[in-house]
This record gives C-alpha cells, structure tokens and sequence, in this order.
C-alpha cells in the first residue's frame, strides 16, 4: 500500500477528468452589461452598505456528492411525489445496521448539510429501538437546500460505507406520496448501512490517529516540514504541513525569499485520504510548474481543518442550525495572528501583500475569502475552488459584496456539475455555474472599480470534489504565482 495513501493528515474533509476549460476573463463591455443587469434587478448597489445579491435554490458544500436513498415500495403517481425535507410535521430516519456494529457505546449519528456535517452532533444522534433499528425524529429544515448526509457511529473514522467498504456518495431522502399520510403524520424512511470505515483492512494503520507518526518520503514530491502551531480556538494546537519548493535548501538560494500560499483543508492538499476521491496534489503541480518555468518558487502551506467544528470553523456567518458556534471571523484572525507569523518565522517567506495567498475550496474558500478581505494589508491574493456561492439562498455573495476591500488577484474555479451529473440537480448546476458570472462582476466591482485581476474558470464536467480541484490547480497557481523575469528573482534573493 502506498504509504501516501496510508498518511492522511488530520480527518477527513470533503470525477472524472474536465474537459473544455474555458475562462470568463476581463472584458469590459460584458462586465458593464452583467452590472447594469444585476442592478436593475436590485441584485448588485453599487453602493458597498447597500450591495445584495441574489439567489436561486440553494446548494449545500458537502466535500461529497451523491443521489443514493430508499426508493418508494411501489410506483406512485408522480404527481403526488414530494420532497419530505420541509414537512411541517418533520419525518422520521429509521436505520439497519447490518453490520451490527452500532451499539449503546456507539450509537448512529446522522452528519449532514444540514449540521455542517458533524459526526458527533448530540442533536443528530439515533435512539436504539426494540426491534434492533435506530432512528431519529427530524424537525423541518432550518436552512434552504435538502438535506444530504451520512451515517457515523458518533465520530470522523466510522464512516459509513458500501458492503464492499469502498466510500459512498452522500444521501438524500427520497420523495414520498402524500396523499397516503394522514394529517400531521410524519413519513417514516427506512436505510440500511452495509459496512462502516473502521472495518477496513487499513483502518488500524491510521498515522493521523497518532501526532507523532514520522512523515515518509515515499509518495511526497519535494519537501515537506510538520509546524506546530496554536490552534484557533478548537483544538490546543495544530501540525501544519509545509512544503518548500525545489532548490529551497541550496547554498546558492541561502538568502532567497519566496511568496507563500496557505491553502484550508490542509489533510487533503498533499495526500490522497483513504475515503476521498483524490488529493490537490500541490507538490507534484507546483513541482513540475516551477521546473518548466511556468510559476515562481513557492511555499505552500496545508492548515488541518477542526473535524467536526470544521463548517462552524470556516463560516463567518449563519448558514447551517441555527444554533451553531459560528467561527469564521475568529479563525480569519487566527490565520493572520498566528499561522503566518509562525511560518514566517520558520521559513525564508517574502513580505508584502503581492506575495501571500490563501485558499481553499467549498467552505474553505468563503473562509479564504473572508480572511482577504478582512485583512487586505496582510494577504492580496486568494485561490477559489467551488466556493458556496448559493449557500444560503445567496446569502454568501450577498455578505462578500458588503465587503470594502477585496484582493487584487483572484481565481475562482467553478464546476458545471457541482451537485452531480444526475438531471435532478440541472437547475441547481445551472445556478450555481450562473453565480460564478456574479461573483466575476462583485469582485471587479469591489476592486476599486476593476483595478485588479479576476480569472473565473467553469469546467462544465466538474464536480464537486478534489478530483477537480486538483485538475484545476495548474491553472490557478499560473494565475497567483507567474513565473517573474531572471532579473527580477535575482533583486528578490
């Protein structure tokens, strides 16, 4: 097994090959168009404390995308199929463990969109019942969108999973017929879990479990230094994964500083966890870009997520449960105040806004996001993948268009089939690949009238999960770290 595989970082965070990239770049007269539209529409003031956006049906920032749940016993009229997720009088989740791993000491904990997808939310946990089933009472949603979620027995490595414990996709609760409800009756839903992660071969081979496991050398492209750091709030501290780019330890390069980029979701941006479809593979691309002369040198910095706190974390406002411990603006100060001082200190890191990034993809780049425009004399570029856009009925563009100050360089990588490539999610896909076109005309907006650089790309093939984000990534470092004149690096050293 290779041992890449075997090291994941932290917990875990949340297709196939694009095709067809094609960029929404700077042209003035369609951007003067797409503002003129929004405002007329009252989307986008031109005023900052009056700027709106808004939205179309909501899509959740599950690191998963999947259609699997109970299928109705008998065809019904479809005309009297609906969605259970907003009944008034809730529905009921009934669960077969047919493993029969879930025990008193173990219960079954429902994580989802709808929770931020914490494993162990005491509010999300199944009660045993008599007949050896567990279920859970669900209220109506409290956030727009239907819920996806999955099963866990309470925390981040008992995952459910397929009977031949291979992951699966999230679910989503299938439509009913209501006609045959009674008034006030909820539905009951039947699922059944096959397998859990922990029954894995692998699954005692875990070096995440263990702070201290040393850090291989096989399957890691380049250098890459743990760093402790203090932890934000969640946890006391946290290891960072540092990785510095070819030639860093040479003589020659003694004094040399480089630019830096800090990427969220640290667990999945050098190594390919057990139960995700990929890595970003940062090493490898910033490794062969920077030996073809495409980018400039750089550092690159992986920031563990929190876990289960990990959607309260990177949320600066209210977008899940009501009652959450939203961090978002805490953490953003923690990046500032003590991430990049630590790695500034350990590091030969170039100063100046110009040369610091951030990062990250669903959550992890409104947290980005935030962080630039919070702190615009600490940070002047950020990296975008998948970005919640119409998280919250619109309610994430709608907060960044308050914003004042916005980065002067920015990616924004969007897919086209971010829910999934079942019809079922088109006009959600549809809106969300829309969104990126808003998102394109609130930055230039925000950045002084267009003083800076945007770069939106939409793959129409793309998912939501870093099998893109990893295809995508050449392309956004092209974008934020373009390879600089001999000369030039030379005055830098």
């Amino acid at each position: 097994m290779n041992s890449k595989v075997l090291l994941t970082a932290w917990l875990l965070a949340p297709v196939a090959i694009v095709g067809g990239l094609w960029m929404i770049t700077d042209r003035d007269a369609a951007r003067k168009d797409r503002v003129q539209r929004l405002t007329a529409a009252g989307i986008l003031n031109p005023s900052v404390s009056g700027a709106t956006v808004a939205s179309s049906v909501g899509a959740n920032a599950a690191t998963n995308t999947g259609t699997t749940g109970a299928a109705p016993a008998a065809p019904v009229d479809e005309s009297k199929l609906v969605a259970p997720d907003f009944l008034e009088q809730g529905f009921v989740i009934v669960v077969k463990d047919l493993s029969g791993k879930a025990s008193t000491a173990e219960p079954i904990h429902l994580a989802s969109s709808w929770n931020g997808w914490n494993p162990a939310d005491p509010k999300f946990k199944l009660s045993a019942r008599s007949d050896l089933r567990w279920q859970i009472v669900m209220k109506k949603g409290e956030i727009d969108g239907p819920i996806e979620f999955k099963f866990t027995r309470g925390n981040s490595d008992t995952w459910e999973c397929a009977a031949d414990l291979s992951s699966r996709p999230n679910r989503i609760l299938p439509k009913i017929d209501i006609s045959k409800l009674a008034p006030g009756e909820r539905p009951e839903l039947v699922f059944e879990v096959a397998a859990w992660d922990d029954m894995r071969p692998t699954a005692a081979a875990r070096p995440d479990l263990d702070p201290y496991f040393t850090m291989p050398t096989e399957g890691i492209t380049g250098t890459i230094k743990r760093l402790q750091v203090a932890g934000g709030g969640v946890w006391t501290v946290r290891d960072l994964l540092v990785w510095l780019p070819p030639g860093y330890d040479k003589p020659e390069n003694a004094t040399r500083k480089y630019p830096v980029l800090y990427l969220q979701d640290g667990q999945n941006v050098f190594i390919k966890n057990p139960t995700t479809p990929d890595e970003w593979a940062a090493d490898e691309t910033a490794t062969r870009l920077i030996n073809e002369g495409k980018i400039e040198p750089l550092i690159i910095v992986g920031i563990p997520h929190a876990g289960k706190n990990r959607a309260t974390e990177y949320l600066p406002i209210p977008l899940l449960e009501k009652d959450q411990p939203y961090r978002g603006k805490q953490y953003a100060e923690w990046l500032v105040g003590e991430v990049m001082p630590r790695v500034e200190r350990a590091y030969r890191v170039k100063p100046g806004v110009e040369n610091t990034a951030v990062g990250g993809s669903s959550f992890g780049a409104i947290i980005s996001l935030q962080a630039a425009t919070a702190f615009p004399d600490k940070i002047g570029k950020v990296l975008l993948e998948s970005m919640s856009t119409n998280f919250g009925d619109g309610a994430v563009l709608k907060y960044f268009a308050g914003q004042k100050t916005w980065p002067k360089t920015i990616y924004f990588g969007m897919g086209g089939m971010e829910r999934g490539s079942d019809p079922k999610f088109d006009a959600t896909n549809k809106a969300m690949a829309k969104s990126a076109s808003d998102f394109e005309v609130i930055a230039k907006e925000r950045q002084s009238g267009g003083a800076g650089s945007v770069v939106v790309v939409v793959d129409p093939k793309a998912e939501h999960n870093e099998v893109a984000w990893k295809a995508r990534l050449p392309k956004a470092l092209e974008v934020l770290f373009p390879a600089k004149p001999e000369k030039a690096e030379k005055k830098d050293k």
